[in-house]
Formats: C-alpha cells, structure tokens, sequence
C-alpha cells in the first residue's frame, strides 16, 4: 500500500521515493512498467507536482527509474551496477537501525533471530487492496485515465 503521512517528520518526496522502491522490491511494478506522470501523481497524493518530481529524481539518480524525453519515467531494469549501490545504501540504512535497536536496551541475539526469522520467512507481494499509486498504474495499464 502507498501512503503518504502529512504529519510525519520524514519529507514527503523520501516518502514516495521509499514507497516506489517498495512497489519496485516487491513484485508490484515491473521493469519496464510505465509510472504515472508527476502531475497525475502529485494529484492523487495531494502533493505540490515539485515535491514528486524531486522524488522521481533521487529514484532516477538511485537507477530505480529511467526517463524517455518526451513519453515519460519508467521502472528501470535492475543492473549490477544499481543492485551494488542499492545493497551498500542498505546495509548502511541496517547498520543504523541495528544500532537503533542496541541503544534501545535489545539484546544482539534477539536481533540476530528477527533477522533470521525474516529471511526464512515466505515473501509473498500481494495485498487484498490497492492503494492510490497502485490503482493509477492499473488504469494506465488498462488505457484509462
């Protein structure tokens, strides 16, 4: 689901950023897949055109996206390259939270088995309902608007 928390202190286009890489990770776009213009998303979310296209941006420069002058952005193929880059921003981002964690009085095995437990675990990306960005990329597959 692709939320937007108005009253949440993390700015609004990292909020879309991380949700589109979610949407990405988990199987619900595809390479390829046509993302919804920024005006169209701006509307739906009730967010400036300027802050979406700042987060299509930081996608663009993170190879999530890429950009045809022109027809628009679209959910770019993983290469090796961006896959490398993903993984050290990740790991950077687990480190911090691992930390987190170790400050917030969590013993390291605990932590350890969450973790394990989350990588044994089955990963299935479906959901009962779709959220506003799911349901724009659904009309523009099926050639409504």
């Amino acid at each position: 689901m692709f939320k937007i928390d108005l009253k949440n202190r993390t700015p609004i286009y990292e909020q879309i950023s991380t949700n589109f890489k979610r949407l990405i990770r988990s199987g619900h776009m595809q390479a390829e897949a046509k993302v919804p213009s920024v005006r169209d998303m701006a509307q739906e979310l009730g967010v400036n055109p300027n802050t979406v296209q700042k987060a299509y941006r930081e996608l663009e420069s993170h190879g999530y996206f890429y950009t045809v002058p022109g027809q628009g952005n679209f959910v770019a193929a993983l290469s090796e390259e961006a896959a490398a880059q993903g993984a050290v921003i990740a790991y950077k981002a687990l480190d911090e939270k691992v930390q987190e964690l170790v400050f917030l009085g969590e013993a390291p095995d605990k932590i350890v088995t969450h973790v394990d437990c989350f990588l044994k675990r089955p990963h299935n990306p479906t959901s009962d309902s779709q959220s506003p960005v799911e349901n724009l990329i659904s009309a523009e597959r099926n050639g409504q608007k």
